[in-house]
C-alpha cells in the first residue's frame, strides 16, 4: 500500500516512469474486469485497451488522503470506461476485422468511382480487394446504421410521424374470417337488445348513460344488463377450466382471451378454434405461462379492463 501511494505521489509530480510502473503493476486489474464483459461482440483486446484508459484515469485522479486502497478505487473507474464504450460505440456491436473490411471498403468504393465514372457494383469492389463477394456484402452490412422504429421522421403541430407508423399493418384475411364467424356465432345467440347494447357500448364507444338514452332506459339498467349479459357455453368455448377457476374479474378474463390471440398470431394462423384447447396457467409468483408450449414466452399488460399481451416463439 505505502508502495503504490509513493509511487502516485511521484506519478502525480510528473514523473512518468512512476506512472508506468503503477499501470505494469495493476494491469491484472483491468484483466479480471474484462472478463465480466466478454461475448458482447468486442475483442477481448479492444475491452482491454479501453478498461487502460480507466486505469490511467484512476492514478491521476486518485486523492491519496482516501483511506482506501487503490484497486477499490481503480476498478469502478475501468468499469466505468468499458460500460461507456459498450453504450456509446453503437447499437450493434461487429468484430475487428469486419470493421477493417468496412475501411478498406469504404476506399477502394471511392477510388473505383473515380477510375469509372459511375458508382461500382459489389463485385468490382470484391474483385478489386481480392475479397469474396459474401465478405463485403456482409461487411457493409455490418456497417449500415441502425435507425429506431421510434425515430421521428416528420414532425408536426402535436403529432409526430415514427417510422412505426410508416410501417404497413399486415392483415391475415384467415384470422379476420375465422374472428367474423366466431362473432357472428355467439352474437346470433343474443336477444336484439343485448346485440344492440353490443354495438352501442363496443363499437360506438358510447357511455352507459349515452346507451340508455338511446334504448329508454336509465345508466343503472345499462349496467346491469352488461353484467348480466353471458352468452351460453362462452366461457367454457373460450375458457379452459383452470383459467375460469383462476380469473376472478374482468381483468383476468381480457388477459387471458389476449394471450391466446398473441400466440396464434405469433404461429401466423389466426385464432383456432377451440380456444379452450390452449390453456394458460399461473406459477407461484403469477407469472403467466402456455400449459405443455416451454418454446413460448409470454408477457401480460393490464390498463383496466383492457389488456394487451405479447408472445415470443423461442423455436
Amino acid at each position: 500500500m505505502d508502495h503504490t501511494l509513493a509511487l502516485i505521489k511521484r506519478s502525480h509530480q510528473g514523473d512518468k516512469e512512476a506512472r508506468d510502473t503503477l499501470f505494469r503493476e495493476n494491469t491484472g486489474l483491468i484483466y479480471s474486469t474484462v472478463k465480466r464483459f466478454q461475448g458482447r461482440g468486442v475483442e477481448r483486446e479492444d475491452l482491454f485497451q479501453i478498461g487502460s484508459i480507466g486505469l490511467l484515469k484512476a492514478v491521476d485522479h486518485f486523492d491519496t488522503s482516501f483511506e482506501v486502497k487503490f484497486s477499490t478505487y481503480a476498478v469502478p473507474m475501468i468499469i466505468g470506461e468499458i460500460k461507456r464504450y459498450l453504450r456509446d460505440d453503437g447499437i450493434l456491436k461487429v468484430s475487428r476485422s469486419l470493421k477493417e473490411n468496412c475501411v478498406r471498403i469504404c476506399r477502394s468504393r471511392e477510388e473505383l468511382e473515380k477510375r469509372l465514372g459511375r458508382e461500382p457494383g459489389v463485385a468490382e469492389i470484391a474483385a478489386a480487394l481480392e475479397l469474396p463477394v459474401e465478405t463485403v456484402v456482409i461487411s457493409m452490412e455490418a456497417a449500415a446504421e441502425v435507425d429506431s422504429l421510434q425515430k421521428i421522421i416528420c414532425q408536426g403541430e402535436g403529432s409526430d410521424i415514427s417510422l412505426l407508423d410508416r410501417l404497413p399493418e399486415k392483415v391475415n384475411g384467415q384470422e379476420q374470417a375465422l374472428n367474423r364467424i366466431f362473432l357472428d356465432e355467439m352474437l346470433g345467440k343474443l336477444e336484439a337488445q343485448e346485440r344492440l347494447l353490443i354495438y352501442m357500448r363496443y363499437y360506438r364507444d358510447m357511455t352507459q348513460t349515452e346507451i340508455g338514452k338511446k334504448m329508454g332506459i336509465s345508466q343503472v339498467q345499462v349496467s346491469r344488463m352488461e353484467k348480466s349479459l353471458q352468452i351460453p357455453g362462452f366461457a367454457e368455448r373460450v375458457f379452459s377450466q383452470p383459467e375460469r377457476a383462476y380469473c376472478k374479474t374482468t381483468e383476468s378474463f381480457a388477459g387471458i382471451f389476449a394471450a391466446k390471440a398473441a400466440y396464434y398470431k405469433a404461429l401466423g394462423t389466426g385464432l383456432q378454434l377451440p380456444l379452450n384447447a390452449l390453456t394458460v396457467l399461473h406459477d407461484d409468483r403469477g407469472k403467466p405461462y402456455f400449459d405443455g408450449k416451454r418454446s413460448a414466452k409470454l408477457s401480460i399488460s393490464h390498463d383496466g379492463d383492457y389488456a394487451v399481451a405479447t408472445v415470443l416463439l423461442l423455436e
